[in-house]
């Protein structure tokens, strides 16, 4: 799974649209939009951080499993 594919994975399973989900993170919404569409990649240890947060915030479990070394082709 991508890191654009678990993005919106996660933003589908937290009921937000993209503006909301920027928004709750404090990121710009077309950066986000770049990100979940793939035309940029989110850097992976924000990525982790925003799961971390959803986990711990109680909006979603934990999800950091579908981050794996090959989650972009490497």
């Amino acid at each position: 799974m991508t890191y654009s594919e678990i993005l919106k994975k996660v933003r589908e399973e937290c009921d937000m649209t993209q503006a909301e989900f920027a928004m709750y993170f404090n990121v710009p919404k077309r950066t986000y939009q770049d990100w979940e569409y793939g035309k940029s990649k989110v850097p992976e240890y924000l990525l982790r951080l925003m799961l971390y947060k959803l986990k711990m915030e109680g909006k979603t479990e934990d999800l950091t499993e579908l981050i794996t070394d090959n989650s972009e082709g490497s």
